[in-house]
This record gives structure tokens, C-alpha cells and sequence, in this order.
């Protein structure tokens, strides 16, 4: 698997050992390598704060702290007035060579940020931990985060925000929200999952001039940023697929109706539906292209069956004996198919081998009951979960969430850097769910359309919010970007 640097992720354990591969295979010094950090991270500080001119410096005893103190040392030769507070007075390494090198500039130490709590600074630097935390901050540490984060002003954090875990996205409390964040040497997988989009800010990776590693591949991977090729002139609504979409019980004609318009709009050529009687007459009002079909027991659905060539299953589908029939006849059809909702609560309580070329979309709590678990417990390792639940039930599987996951069985990890507050809403699942039915019934393996199509669901959600915010923001309102989206360069 060959991933640019870019979008390469990695775990901290990885990251440490391509550290110590540049220091004991490549001759680059420890300290140089922590100069090239403090510049880098100086570099951003001018260019997202040019105004700023004093500094407070949170620093840790460890190489965090280091890389703070060399951007302090750097201010002061900029002209800046910079304060640093101290966890410890014991350093060693190239971390008491960095301490050094800021006292020789003219910087002052205090021993605690109580000396500074009533300065006023234009950014704080978090240079406590990074990575190098494997517990909650406890202590002077944890009240000094607490202080910064209450303090108003801008935080700019080193390599990892204090607190958080650098390998699943958790944070600690009390973790340290920066405005932005400056990772070094390669990006870590948790800075695009869980707690990471409150806690992060603005990333920003820096190499540190350092050679592409080669060995090991990386842990997972950010998607990138594209839609599908044009169609060719000739081909018809046939060469684009059938997707048939199941669900909408008493009460959820919406939720369905938002499935299959969803794969209409992600260029399903034929998009037909099965649900109840009640709700026919409201699709064909609102929606003729979609072709409605009432069933109201299992064998309505057979003929409407040998039609489709992708199944979307779930949406308003429910757990009563109507949505339970219709989910074993989509289990005893060998078709694709996207399973979400009710058709994954069903699969979670009585667990049944899937067709090939599946899709599931559990969110967290369903995640928890196909795996037997709670929801805090997927949460607190997606990465771990998401691999897990494509494992067990032989899948891609697509774990939603702030930076949703998508994985194969093989063990293969994506992350989604798109998506906002606003997607948490009633209906968004059930978009995705068509939009990724539309991406298998256009010929897409059930990877690459999961990937795509979390990609697209995302960044038609920050699309529809940056033209009106994200409270407020419909499921329906994806429709247009993602066309848009859809059409644009692929590469």
C-alpha cells in the first residue's frame, strides 16, 4: 500500500521508531532535529498570529518541553517577550540542552504559570507532554491546562495537544484545546478521530526535512478529496445501476425516501423502493423519478427483487416482523448491498453470514451491539472497533463519528478529515447509505465505494454549512453539493 506522506497515519509508536531511525540510521542528531520543530512551529505562530509579541510556554521535562523552549529562544531573537513555566527543574538530554539554550537567549523561567496567571500573552505554547502521556494529566500539569484553556488566548500546541491520545483520539481530562496544532515527522492516526477536531484546531504537519520512511506501511490512511470520472456519451439509465432500497415501517417514510433520493443524486441510474402502502402516494408526489413499491409481506418483494443490482437496507426499516422479513430476504439474495439502521440491530441480534460485496454503517451504538459491547468501549478505540467489526462479519465496514473510519476485513483503515457538528442530525445515515448503494450499483468495489462515498456524504455536509451554518443543517440540504461534488475533476 503506497500512501503519500500527506495522508499517510501512523500510530505514536511508529512515529517514535521513525525518530529513532533519522538519529541512529541517517546521523541526524536528536537536538537537530528538535530545532527543526521549534522552527517549524515558530513558522506557523507568525503566520497565523502576525501580531503577536508576547508568549507564555508551557514546558514539560521531556522533548516537548524542548521544542518549546527552542521556539522561545527563536521569539526572543525575533524581538518577543517570552515568559516559560516549568513542570520541573530536572531536564537531561537534548531537553536540557534545549532549557539552556533558551536562558542563554535571555529567557526567564518560572517555576510555576501562578507567576504568570496575571500577564497577559498573546499565545500560549503547549509544550507539556505531547505524545509522552499515557494517563490523564494529574497535578500542577492538569491545573496549568485547565488555566490555559480558561484563559481566553489563542494555544498553539507541539506535535500532540496535552492529553490527548495520540493513538485513538481520546481526550483526557483535562486536555488542552489549541487553536492549532503542529504534528512533526508523520501525521498520528488519532489526530483525525473521536475527541481530536475539539481539540486539535488547525493541523499542520512538518517533516522535519526527514526521508519518506519504507518500512512499516502506515496504520491507516486520510481519504482524499475527489469524485468520479465522466460518464461515457453512450449509456443509459442501464449502465448505471438498480439500486433497490428496503425500509420506511410505520411512521419512517422519510428515512427511506432520504436513501433513495440520496442514490438518485449519487447517480444511480434506477432507484426503486419497497416499503409500506401508506407511504407510496408521498414519494411518487415529492419524488416521480423513484420507482415506489408498496409490500406489505415477503413475497411482494420478489419480483421487485430480480430487478435491482445493490440493496440498501435499514433506513425506517424497523424490528417488527414486516422489517425482519424483508431483511431475511435480503439476506437470501446474492446481491451487494449497504446494510444500516434497524437491518444492523437485526444482524446484531441474530448474527447471519452476509452476501459478498456488503457495506455496513453502524454509528457507535450500533457498532457496540454488533460487537457485544458498550458504546464507551468503541469509543474509546475506534480504530480497534472498526477493525474488529469488518473481521468478524467479513465486510467493509464504515464506523461514523467525528472522523468516521472505513475498513476491510484484511484489516486496511481510512479516515474521513471532512464532516461538522451539524451532520449530527436525523436523517444524515440514511443519505449515506444511498449515496454509497448509488457508488456499488455504478460498479465501485465495496472499498472504494465506501470510501468515496463517506468522503462525498462529508464534505457535502461543510459545504451545506458554509453557506448557512451548521445548527439547523437538514439531511435534504447535502443534495446539491454532493452532485457538485460528485461531478467534480477526480483527481
Amino acid at each position: 500500500m503506497s500512501v503519500p506522506m500527506s495522508r499517510a497515519l501512523y500510530t505514536a509508536a511508529q512515529v517514535r521508531a521513525q525518530d529513532r531511525h533519522a538519529i541512529e540510521q541517517w546521523g541526524v542528531p536528536g537536538f537537530t532535529l528538535m530545532q527543526r520543530a521549534a522552527h517549524a512551529a515558530f513558522g506557523v505562530l507568525r503566520t497565523r498570529w502576525p501580531q503577536a509579541r508576547r508568549l507564555l510556554l508551557l514546558c514539560g521535562p521531556g522533548n516537548n518541553g524542548g521544542d518549546a523552549f527552542l521556539l522561545g529562544a527563536l521569539a526572543l531573537q525575533a524581538g518577543f517577550e517570552v515568559r516559560a513555566a516549568t513542570l520541573s527543574d530536572t531536564a537531561q538530554g537534548d531537553a536540557l540542552l534545549a532549557r539552556r539554550a533558551f536562558e542563554d537567549a535571555g529567557g526567564v523561567r518560572a517555576g510555576a504559570v501562578e507567576a504568570c496567571s496575571r500577564e497577559r500573552f498573546d499565545v500560549i505554547v503547549d509544550g507539556l507532554f505531547g505524545t509522552g502521556l499515557s494517563r490523564a494529566p494529574e497535578g500542577a500539569a492538569a491545573q496549568w491546562i485547565a488555566w490555559a484553556n480558561a484563559s481566553g488566548r489563542p494555544i498553539l500546541a507541539l506535535d500532540v495537544p496535552s492529553g490527548l491520545d495520540a493513538d485513538t483520539g481520546v481526550a483526557r481530562d483535562p486536555c488542552v484545546r489549541a487553536a492549532a496544532t503542529v504534528t512533526f515527522v508523520a501525521h498520528k492516526r488519532g489526530l483525525f478521530t473521536a475527541d481530536a477536531g475539539d481539540c486539535c484546531g488547525a493541523l499542520h504537519l512538518d517533516r522535519l526535512e526527514l526521508p519518506e520512511p519504507t518500512s512499516p506501511p502506515p496504520d491507516a490512511e486520510l481519504l482524499r478529496a475527489h469524485g468520479l470520472p465522466p460518464r461515457r456519451r453512450n449509456s443509459h439509465k442501464g449502465s448505471n445501476g438498480h439500486v433497490l432500497a428496503l425500509g420506511g415501517d410505520a411512521g419512517t417514510g422519510g428515512a427511506i425516501r432520504l436513501c433513495s433520493e440520496a442514490a438518485l443524486r449519487a447517480g444511480a441510474g434506477l432507484v426503486s423502493v419497497a416499503t409500506r402502502a401508506a407511504h407510496i402516494g408521498a414519494l411518487n408526489a415529492a419524488r416521480p423519478e423513484l420507482m415506489a413499491h408498496a409490500v406489505e409481506q415477503q413475497a411482494d418483494l420478489a419480483p421487485i427483487l430480480r430487478q435491482a443490482s445493490v440493496l440498501a437496507i435499514g433506513p425506517g426499516l424497523g424490528q417488527g416482523d414486516w422489517g425482519r422479513a424483508l431483511w431475511q430476504a435480503a439476506l437470501d439474495c446474492d446481491l451487494p448491498q449497504v446494510v444500516d439502521a434497524d437491518a444492523l440491530n437485526l444482524l446484531a441480534a441474530h448474527p447471519a453470514p452476509l452476501p459478498a460485496r456488503c457495506v455496513l454503517t453502524p454509528h457507535p451504538g450500533e457498532a457496540a451491539r454488533l460487537l457485544q459491547t458498550d458504546t464507551a468501549t468503541i469509543q474509546a478505540d475506534r480504530f480497534a472497533a472498526v477493525r474488529e467489526l469488518a473481521a468478524r462479519y467479513r465486510a467493509v465496514v464504515a464506523l461514523k463519528g467525528s472522523g468516521s473510519l472505513i475498513a476491510t476485513p484484511e484489516g486496511r483503515v481510512a479516515v474521513c478529515p471532512w464532516g461538522n457538528p451539524g451532520m449530527a442530525a436525523g436523517g444524515m445515515g440514511d443519505v449515506l447509505t444511498g449515496i454509497i448503494a448509488a457508488l456499488l450499483a455504478q460498479g465501485l468495489s465495496p472499498w472504494d465505494a465506501a470510501c468515496l462515498g463517506v468522503g462525498l456524504h462529508a464534505r457535502a455536509g461543510d459545504h451545506a454549512a458554509a453557506a448557512g451554518g451548521e445548527r439547523g443543517l437538514l439531511a435534504s440540504d447535502l443534495f446539491l453539493p454532493l452532485r457538485e461534488l460528485l461531478n467534480a475533476d477526480p483527481n
